[in-house]
């Protein structure tokens, strides 16, 4: 196999002596890769504030956390700008950049909008439609939205109610009882994603009065906010009436909707948090648009990725099956990543010089030994090769095949860290080896199925050994 090294670090790397530097400088790598490198690591979707345990919230007080102002919001759709310019930068004829701008520039008249949406949801026969109709008599200022039932069969979340509550300013939660798990699971994601909602426990009139208080204090305990108890349809009741001429007279009576306390609560938010309510829907669309153009742009840059790792992890297989000497394995292993590592970083605008980049795969190499990885893929790709009764040469193609599926490993780690960091316009900051190193596991983990590996070997072989030696090999299978 013939392998044109025109890298500056390749031809440097795989000259190198002997000598065990790379093992040396595992330690030092470990302590220098603070100083260099990566952008900071900032949670994608960052400002999802959690609610936290909180008894006796006032109903005006429903935000949780650092509270939304104007100029906040104004910061975060200026950084889905950043993002939709940089997949604009990067891919100009990309099919979804027409309708991502139309969208960001929406957001900036959502700030000003006057009206509040507010969705009502929860499961089947809770109340939903009645409840509205209710409340429109005693809401101005109001939109209403009846999401579709929140459940489908077997507890499954429906994504269109899902879509319908994150378009909403604030969200009124039906449930007839003590909740589910689906529902309490529900509304810990809305409390995730700073939505800010209310408790209804409707239908209280069909509990008994010891039931109904024993619902009603569960309910506050296990959310530990505010709860709001309603009979929005109360169940009609029977009326007595004693005549003058000793007669009785009995029928059933409507019940007037029991939403008082519902209704002052509604009216003291809307009135007191109209304009944080709308902002905090603004920032919330901000960051789940850029978040999808986020996505959108990882795609694109994992298609140009994903040929470089190729390229660079059947190198080092070439590499490690022609040096007889496991010590300079490594050594060349870790100049071709070292390599690869720049190339990565120019798709993901994460620059590194020369030194950086080595001292990112020194760190990366130093990981996967801590890790045990190294040992692993071996054993897995030796497993593999002795099921193909590969073992006239199975010392260098082991060799060879681990560097390409370590170099793959590599790649793939530094696609998934990259994808996570924020678009700026610097890369300043330090690795995170913590990040990293849970990220080189999973990675591992995703690739070591038994499928992906026969096919990955296989692969290896082709590139590794004479056709002669391939005839032996696919003989031995057919005859197996």
């Amino acid at each position: 196999m013939v392998v044109k090294l025109q890298r500056p670090i390749l031809v440097g790397g795989l000259g190198l002596s002997f000598s065990l530097w790379i093992l040396e400088n595992m330690h030092h790598s470990m302590v220098q890769v603070g100083e260099f490198g990566l952008l900071s690591l900032v949670a994608v979707g960052g400002g999802l504030w959690l609610f936290k345990p909180n008894r006796g919230k006032n109903a005006s007080d429903i935000f949780d956390g650092m509270p939304v102002n104007r100029a906040r919001v104004e910061e975060a759709i200026a950084l889905t700008e950043v993002v939709i310019n940089q997949l604009a930068s990067e891919a100009e004829n990309h099919p979804a950049l027409k309708t991502l701008r139309e969208e960001v520039n929406q957001l900036f008249f959502e700030l000003d909008r006057q009206e509040i949406k507010l969705a009502v949801t929860g499961g089947k026969s809770v109340g939903k439609t009645t409840l509205i109709q209710v409340l429109q008599q005693n809401l101005a200022s109001v939109e209403f939205n009846e999401t579709a039932p929140l459940f489908v069969e077997a507890g499954e979340k429906s994504d269109t109610a899902t879509s319908e509550v994150n378009q909403s300013d604030f969200v009124l939660f039906l449930t007839n009882g003590d909740l589910t798990d689906s529902e309490f699971q529900s509304l810990q994601q809305l409390k995730a994603a700073n939505q800010p909602a209310m408790l209804v426990f409707n239908k209280q009139d069909q509990y008994l009065p010891d039931e109904r208080a024993s619902v009603l204090l569960s309910l506050k305990q296990r959310m530990q906010t505010n709860v709001v108890a309603t009979a929005v349809s109360p169940l009609p009741i029977k009326v007595r009436k004693h005549q003058e001429d000793g007669s009785l007279q009995e029928w059933m009576e409507q019940p007037a909707p029991d939403i008082q306390q519902l209704t002052q609560q509604l009216n003291e938010i809307v009135a007191q948090q109209k304009q944080q309510l709308v902002w905090t829907t603004t920032m919330r669309k901000a960051k789940l648009l850029k978040a999808d153009a986020k996505k959108l742009l990882n795609q694109v840059r994992r298609d140009r990725a994903t040929p470089i790792i190729e390229q660079y992890q059947w190198i080092a297989a070439a590499a490690a099956f022609a040096n007889p000497v496991p010590a300079l394995d490594i050594l060349a292993t870790a100049a071709i990543n070292a390599q690869m590592v720049m190339d990565l970083g120019g798709i993901y605008q994460q620059k590194f010089s020369l030194e950086q980049a080595q001292t990112v795969a020194g760190a990366m190499g130093s990981l996967m030994l801590k890790l045990g990885l190294v040992e692993l893929s071996t054993k897995a790709v030796s497993t593999v090769l002795k099921s193909n009764a590969v073992t006239f040469v199975a010392g260098g193609v082991v060799q060879g095949v681990s560097a390409a599926y370590l170099t793959r490993v590599a790649g793939l780690s530094l696609i998934e860290y990259f994808e996570q960091q924020e678009i700026a316009l610097n890369s300043e900051g330090g690795l995170n080896l913590d990040k990293l190193r849970q990220t080189l596991q999973n990675v591992f983990v995703q690739n070591q199925q038994i499928g992906f590996l026969q096919g990955f070997v296989k692969q290896g072989v082709k590139r590794l050994l004479p056709e002669a030696s391939q005839g032996k090999i696919i003989a031995s299978e057919t005859v197996a």
